[in-house]
């Protein structure tokens, strides 16, 4: 799959696809029926299959530490794209001079004349453009006269309710893993590297393997019996995902005790399914009752996997 990073690095070569925009955030059963949607187009037109996002997501360029928790990182989602089968991925720098771009100078410009876009796929709640001015009948007004295809994909729908990351997060924010799962299609994950944590771990007889959680707001937060993919094998373990409030932390972090495992792994890419909701993450008076605790949750974790 290739990725094109900003409106600049668009070329010639790129121009005639068909394309979908949106955030895809968690890339979830909703967003699969769009992106079926363009896969089908791409062959009835024998077009690269393309997709537009951006980085930030829009709604963290605007509000900021009070932007919805993120589902998954840029990392992530060009992964599952490229498992879905999409061709091309555009990222587009959302900054202050993107977002102050009217909605005609962005159809004209980028999809018409850059990208020359043959079919439009998105949501029908798709708005863009300075002070979301456009929308989906500006895209098919403007699309008649530059025969570009534009067409809006029915939300999909599970168990009567619309699959959204909306519901998503809710799920995940009150442990409903099982929920979550249902509607993205997949275990919820979360991958980094490897990098070196307070080493307080070891002391305590639990040596975790630690990634920072670099997102405004995180969407889960606890102790989860989790299954890990590192270096193409399978390990597993027990995770916390907070902020350490026995040691008055403050950063989030995702920390990984993986079960018969001592290997140095410092640096290397780590993809962590959360399986199984255990707790919430608590605060402990003393080092000997978070001890106590920890091997209650391992023992819990093990007995998930069947490995006690």
């Amino acid at each position: 799959m290739e990725l094109i990073r900003g409106i600049h690095n668009i070329r010639t070569q790129h121009y005639g696809c068909v394309l979908t925009i949106g955030n895809f955030d968690g890339v979830h059963l909703g967003h699969a029926e769009v992106l079926n949607g363009l896969l089908n187009d791409a062959k009835k037109y024998n077009l690269p299959s393309t997709v537009m996002l951006f980085e930030p997501q829009p709604q963290e360029f605007f509000a900021k530490d009070n932007a919805p928790a993120r589902l998954t990182r840029l990392r992530d989602k060009l992964r599952l794209l490229a498992k879905l089968g999409i061709e091309r991925v555009i990222c587009i720098s959302f900054n202050q001079q993107f977002a102050n771009m009217q909605a005609e100078q962005f159809v004209t410009e980028i999809l018409i004349n850059k990208l020359g876009v043959k079919a439009l796929t998105v949501g029908d709640d798709f708005r863009f453009g300075k002070r979301r001015q456009g929308d989906f009948n500006l895209l098919t007004k403007m699309g008649q006269a530059a025969h570009m295809d534009v067409k809006s994909t029915a939300s999909f729908r599970q168990l009567n309710a619309r699959v959204s990351s909306t519901l998503i997060r809710q799920a995940l924010a009150e442990g409903q893993l099982a929920q979550a799962k249902a509607m993205l299609g997949h275990d919820y994950a979360i991958s980094g590297r490897v990098i070196h944590g307070w080493k307080r771990g070891r002391k305590l007889g639990f040596r975790t393997a630690n990634i920072a959680l670099k997102r405004q707001v995180c969407p889960v937060n606890g102790v989860f019996a989790v299954q890990v993919t590192l270096n193409d094998k399978t390990v597993y373990g027990v995770a916390n995902i907070g902020n350490k409030p026995t040691f008055n932390g403050t950063r989030a972090l995702l920390e990984v005790h993986l079960f018969d495992f001592a290997q140095d792994i410092y640096g290397q890419f780590m993809h962590v399914e959360l399986i199984k909701k255990l707790r919430d993450e608590k605060k402990f008076e003393t080092l000997t009752q978070l001890t106590a605790q920890i091997a209650t949750d391992v023992a819990a974790a093990k007995q998930c996997f069947g490995l006690n």
